[in-house]
């Protein structure tokens, strides 16, 4: 997930609900004389192995594994981390050279070197898992490892956005000996070089991190020990930090939950929230596998009378904002096609497509959800979808739902006719707003064949280096995107960390890709 053209962590505002005067946010940073610092969050790993995932696995991978890049407190463009240095050496942005830190090792006390990058991203390519991230290696030609410090990444064509790819948490290096060359890792538990080791794990309940004293990288490690708790809602999250089980919310803070922290009062006290700015986006993925999903008519009526900023205010109550193209509002190239193409909500409209197209009407769609990935207001979010969409007499809607880690499989298989995801960034580009969608093999798991977008315009762009000079390419694969409307734009989201008032770091803990790196956090130590 990378950024475009602006810092995610940019706090713009920041509500404390402190009784006590005189506190700084920022505070001073403490020890753990009181123990590890609890995060909560809704978004628990589907997955321990970077070659199976691409999703909100990565959230626990950025603390525990390691990449060649990344991205330090307030960076916007990949920085080394592994590596001591990374560039192009030729000027088509085909041929990338890594040089390692020395004296790398795993957890395990494994060397790290060129070899094991080798491995790490090569068993991507080769295993290329239905959920894993082998679509972000597409201009991946072939791997060298050089020496035992120097690696080259060969590129079949130029890519721009290559070292964004490599400081993502996908790309993690994992130990040889532990992660098997075209097989998935069977074994519980996890082998990495990353600022924390995974001490314990238990699936959807708790990952306990612990500091890794071998780690040599570029985090700045502000406590020893950190667990993850992972909550099935905002609800009890949030009873957890109120009663001080947890230390800080990550993922999943519900709409209700939020403005209701907002308001002082005793049940807020010595609580603090942050909201920060969000590249994540939720939309509709229309499945061309159903015979009615297929329909054009049928997705543009949908487009027609989705009303985003009902979604907005009446579920999440102005905590997103309406959302019209699929690159999110801040990053260079965004549009807002479907609302130029579509204007206001407008049933009658709709109406007329579906006549023109001779399609008879209530038309039944199946619509799915993910029960427990992106909060409490997603079941909300649907209700309301169904209710506009069976209000305008056109549809007949049926919702269903799964947890995340069998809805995953779900839609990988193509068994929804039209279902919701949500979108955290890989890196800050609009690329990454488009490429993991289109063509054969996708993120989404609908094939989307779309050649002008795939063979045109994403390879020209990658062509610049400087991604201002890219707007026109982007602009216009948005607009085929607009005329297909296999995928609906509904709303992009805003960051919220809410926290007790004696953890610093919530405001600067969030990567471009509003990963939280946990190594931020500390304990202030005096008021």
């Amino acid at each position: 997930m990378f950024n475009r053209n602006r810092s995610l962590q940019q706090v713009a505002a920041i509500v404390s609900i402190s009784l006590v005067t005189g506190c700084s946010l920022l505070g001073d940073e403490g020890s753990d004389d009181a123990g590890p610092i609890v995060v909560g969050t809704t978004s628990a790993p589907s997955t321990l192995d970077p070659a199976a995932a691409w999703d909100g696995s990565w959230e626990l991978f950025r603390n525990v594994y390691q990449t060649l890049l990344s991205y330090p407190t307030g960076a916007t463009t990949p920085q080394p981390d592994a590596a001591k240095s990374c560039e192009f050496t030729d000027s088509t942005s085909q041929t990338y050279r890594c040089e390692l830190r020395e004296g790398l090792t795993f957890s395990n006390g494994d060397k790290l070197d060129a070899a094991a990058v080798k491995h790490s991203i090569d068993r991507i390519k080769e295993i290329n898992a239905a959920t894993g991230p082998a679509g972000l290696l597409g201009s991946l030609e072939r791997v060298e490892a050089i020496d035992e410090r120097e690696v080259v990444f060969r590129l079949n064509k130029p890519d721009a956005t290559f070292p964004f790819v490599l400081a993502t948490p996908g790309m993690s290096l994992v130990a040889p000996n532990d992660y098997p060359a075209k097989s998935l890792r069977e074994e519980g538990g996890l082998v990495g070089s990353g600022p924390y080791r995974l001490e314990k794990y238990d699936e959807g309940e708790q990952a306990i991190l612990v500091r890794n004293d071998s780690y040599k990288g570029s985090a700045d490690r502000k406590n020893n020990a950190v667990t993850i708790r992972y909550f099935q809602d905002s609800a009890e999250m949030v009873k957890a930090l109120r009663s001080k089980q947890i230390d800080i919310t990550y993922q999943g803070l519900a709409a209700d939950d939020i403005v209701a922290l907002e308001n002082k009062g005793a049940d807020n006290e010595g609580l603090e929230l942050v909201e920060s700015s969000s590249s994540n986006i939720n939309y509709l993925v229309f499945n061309p596998k159903d015979p009615m999903a297929n329909k054009l008519a049928v997705r543009q009526a949908v487009a027609q009378v989705v009303d985003r900023a009902a979604i907005a205010h009446k579920v999440y109550k102005d905590t997103v904002d309406p959302l019209y193209s699929m690159v999110p509002k801040g990053l260079t190239g965004h549009t807002t096609g479907f609302f130029d193409d579509y204007g206001k909500p407008d049933p009658d409209k709709a109406r007329e497509i579906l006549a023109d197209a001779d399609i008879d009407t209530p038309v039944p769609l199946t619509l799915w959800y993910t029960s427990d990935r992106y909060g409490s207001d997603t079941a909300l979010e649907f209700k309301e979808l169904k209710a506009q969409l069976e209000d305008s007499g056109l549809f007949e809607i049926t919702l269903k739902s799964r947890p995340w880690k069998t809805y995953v499989v779900g839609y990988q298989k193509g068994e929804y006719p039209v279902f919701g995801r949500g979108w955290a960034p890989d890196f800050p580009d609009a690329d990454n707003f488009i490429a993991p969608f289109v063509g054969e093999q996708n993120a989404l798991g609908t094939p989307y064949p779309e050649k002008q977008i795939t063979d045109v315009l994403l390879p020209r762009s990658r062509e610049e280096s400087d991604r201002a000079n890219v707007v026109k390419e982007f602009e216009e694969a948005q607009q085929i995107l607009v005329d297909d409307a296999r995928l609906l734009p509904l709303w992009q989201g805003k960051q919220y960390v809410a926290s007790n008032e004696d953890i610093s770091g919530g405001e600067r803990a969030l990567d471009p890709s509003t990963i939280m790196m946990v190594w931020e956090l500390s304990r202030k130590t005096s008021w």
